[in-house]
């Protein structure tokens, strides 16, 4: 480890502590100072919790948290009732009172935070809220309480990657050629142009400000006509970067497409794919979707079965 590294460290813990207030001695304006605020936090958000499982949260000296507590409970802030469970233990809880005073910091820390995101444009958020995931991933155990991905609807740039990936990811994983990723350009290209909020949608999942996934819903046409097919949907793109995988991401993505033709009023969905793509294929017949036709082609420089799969609504 080296000088200059911790001093870097030590640079922004000071930036930081700065830029948020938490040096102020009352913090947020309030009468109380940031260890009590921390207290107020995890009692909102974890009502019944013993002591011992507070402190272990908050990582804090029991003695310390003691004499927090002591101070809250003589405001009538927190309450502490016997476990029922466990006579040697006590729940802790906030007082209606304790909730009045939680909920002004809690929407002063919230409009700070958006304050100072909104003084970024959409790629620096991004970067920031990817740097801090780094952060708690280097630096802390694995979070519990958020999910390890989203989803969201595109945005731009989105569609480039959507194609790029596809592109990459076929030709290191099965070797198909340069035109398999022009197929992807030319689906995204028709998505764009031809888009019907009403009708079509996309996924992209994310995870730690990066993009891992995506699938997209669109209107089934007829592929020598172009015209569309009455009451079919078709899912299309579905993928899942290989760093990602084992998370689910693919089969969320798949009831997603469900849950929207649903609404949008389609009575089935259909979709293509290949014999060799065994883990997509297991997604779809997990979800219920059944082979109804399978014929061996020649593309993207491979030999290949192509199948249909459908999925009545």
């Amino acid at each position: 480890m080296q000088a200059d590294q911790v001093a870097a460290l030590r640079a922004f813990n000071r930036f930081y502590t700065r830029r948020i207030g938490v040096l102020d001695e009352r913090l947020y304006g309030t009468p109380f100072t940031l260890p009590q605020t921390r207290v107020l936090w995890e009692l909102a958000h974890h009502d019944g919790i013993t002591a011992s499982e507070l402190a272990r949260l908050l990582e804090l000296d029991a003695g310390y948290l003691s004499r927090l507590l002591a101070t809250l409970k003589s405001r009538r802030l927190v309450r502490a009732q016997r476990s029922l469970a466990d006579a040697r233990q006590s729940i802790l809880s906030l007082t209606a009172a304790g909730r009045r005073a939680f909920e002004p910091m809690n929407a002063h820390s919230q409009a700070q935070t958006a304050a100072l995101l909104s003084a970024l444009d959409e790629p620096a958020r991004r970067r920031l809220l990817q740097a801090t995931g780094t952060i708690e991933s280097l630096l802390g155990a694995p979070r519990t309480d958020r999910p390890p991905y989203l989803l969201r609807p595109p945005q731009p740039g989105d569609m480039g990657w959507v194609v790029a990936r596809h592109g990459a990811i076929y030709a290191q994983e099965y070797g198909w050629d340069i035109t398999f990723e022009g197929l992807v350009a030319q689906i995204v290209g028709h998505y764009i142009e031809h888009f019907d909020a009403k009708r079509e949608a996309c996924w992209i999942a994310e995870r730690d400000g990066q993009n891992v996934g995506c699938v997209f819903l669109v209107q089934a046409r007829d592929e020598k006509t172009g015209k569309p097919e009455r009451g079919v949907a078709q899912l299309r793109l579905l993928i899942v970067e290989p760093g990602a995988r084992g998370l689910g991401i693919g089969a969320r993505l798949v009831a997603e497409c469900e849950r929207f033709a649903r609404n949008a009023g389609y009575k089935r969905i259909k979709l293509w794919t290949q014999s060799m793509l065994t883990a997509a294929r297991a997604i779809y017949a997990k979800a219920g979707y059944r082979l109804v036709s399978s014929e061996p082609h020649q593309s993207f420089g491979a030999d290949l079965v192509g199948e249909m799969w459908e999925l009545a609504l």
